[in-house]
């Protein structure tokens, strides 16, 4: 008795695949995807090239993100952030800017509430 096994290959969309191509070609040619479960959002694949900027796509489910991961020459996986990893990211002039929004921009912040 022998039963055929279906695999079933997620659709990562070409928008996805490309950019994330792009990355990996425009930052040395490599590239580690770190794939985060984000909850009902989807998983965040934060790439890592191999000159240690950062990148990142969200997709809808982790076997979308593990076939990005396939269909990406140059990328490989990796398991968590880890010391070697932290070590080589260096993040782009301004990204800690982006990543703050209005904050960054701001020249006077209120006063902690837990001050006096």
């Amino acid at each position: 008795m022998s039963a055929d096994v279906a695999t079933v290959t997620a659709q990562v969309p070409s928008s996805i695949v490309d950019s994330v191509k792009k990355f990996v070609a425009d930052h040395g040619g490599s590239a580690t995807a770190v794939l985060q479960p984000i909850g009902r959002m989807g998983v965040r694949v934060t790439l890592v090239g191999s000159d240690g900027i950062l990148g990142d796509r969200v997709v809808d489910d982790l076997a979308i993100a593990k076939a990005l991961v396939e269909r990406v020459d140059g990328l490989s996986e990796a398991d968590e952030w880890d010391r070697e990893l932290t070590s080589i990211v260096t993040p782009r002039t301004g990204h800690w800017a982006k990543m703050a929004g209005w904050v960054a921009k701001q020249t006077r912040f209120p006063r902690a509430r837990n001050e006096q």
